[in-house]
């Protein structure tokens, strides 16, 4: 854990997940994400989230023609209207606000590379922080669900923290990174107070393993942990599990979604993540002469190439 004694999460914090229904036309889509942004600020939130692929509908059949060039960065209006409209969502909203994710094409086209990225925004439109999707949605359960998003998609390269300043820090990572705990530990022993994860688990996997997941790396870590689906539409390729939620430092779910469009709102306090680790003192339970610190191990913050 971060050894600071100052508190990680300075002040409260109200958070908003948007379960978005997102359909083929992406203008609308952005224009319905804004009205949504929008709502949530008004309803006090000051951390707003949008799901994963929230421009497009999502699918290894739909990347590389929803996908928008970002860099060099800043990019045009025209290479990437949603660069531009995540930026005036939060501008307008006066929120830090994680863009969900959207499909991102190479500059050259020769390479036929696609990223699934996470552009996150300061309060005055500013671009904080960018995570390409880490670890590809590849599996294969027999008579369920096949997906590889290996086909069509290349990984990111980093862990991404954000900073928010006057709050603290949180980490960002999108839907199938949330499956390996490392990413988690990692930023919460670098002083994240909550782990966001904007995802799209589907209708197999989400009933087994989505609010387990939640509540794991929550309860692991003792951090508040949001996981931000989009809405479910039966009528797409590809169904969404839905049920938005949040999870406290002590794996209780404070607030879930169903399936069909919703806001998802909890005010996030320091204070609980405090008690926690008060009341389980994990951070200096730890055995590190028996097992290794995944803290000191070599960790990538960086990459190359990411749109700034």
């Amino acid at each position: 854990m971060a050894t600071s004694n100052e508190p990680v999460l300075k002040q409260p914090l109200k958070l908003a997940c948007i379960q978005l229904a997102s359909g083929p036309d992406k203008a609308a889509n952005l224009a319905h994400a804004r009205d949504k942004v929008v709502e949530a600020a008004k309803g006090g939130a000051k951390l707003v989230v949008l799901p994963e692929c929230f421009n497009s509908p999502y699918g290894c059949d739909y990347f590389p023609s929803y996908a928008e060039t970002l860099l060099p960065g800043p990019p045009s209006e025209e290479q990437s209207p949603s660069y531009h409209a995540l930026s005036s969502m939060a501008a307008e909203a006066g929120v830090y606000l994680v863009g969900g994710s959207i499909p991102e094409a190479d500059p050259d086209p020769a390479t036929n590379k696609y990223y699934n990225t996470s552009l996150s925004f300061a309060p005055d439109g500013r671009l904080l922080s960018s995570h390409r999707k880490v670890h590809l949605f590849d599996i294969d359960i027999p008579g369920r669900i096949t997906f590889r998003e290996s086909d069509v998609l290349s990984p990111g390269n980093k862990l991404t923290l954000v900073d928010l300043p006057g709050y603290g820090r949180i980490a960002v990572a999108i839907c199938y990174d949330v499956r390996f705990p490392e990413m988690a530990a990692i930023a919460a022993r670098r002083g994240a107070f909550a782990l966001v994860y904007p995802g799209a688990f589907n209708t197999t996997t989400g009933p087994l393993h989505w609010r387990l997941q939640g509540q794991a790396r929550a309860m692991d870590n003792q951090v508040y942990v949001a996981l931000c689906s989009p809405a479910r539409d039966l009528a797409a390729a590809y169904h969404a599990y839905g049920h938005t939620l949040i999870v406290d430092p002590m794996a209780q779910v404070l607030a879930e979604a169903d399936e069909k469009e919703a806001i998802v709102s909890w005010e996030l306090d320091g204070a609980r993540i405090e008690e926690t680790r008060r009341n389980i003192p994990l951070a200096t339970q730890r055995r590190f002469d028996v097992y290794p610190d995944i803290n000191e191990g070599k960790i990538a913050f960086e990459e190359p190439g990411l749109p700034k």
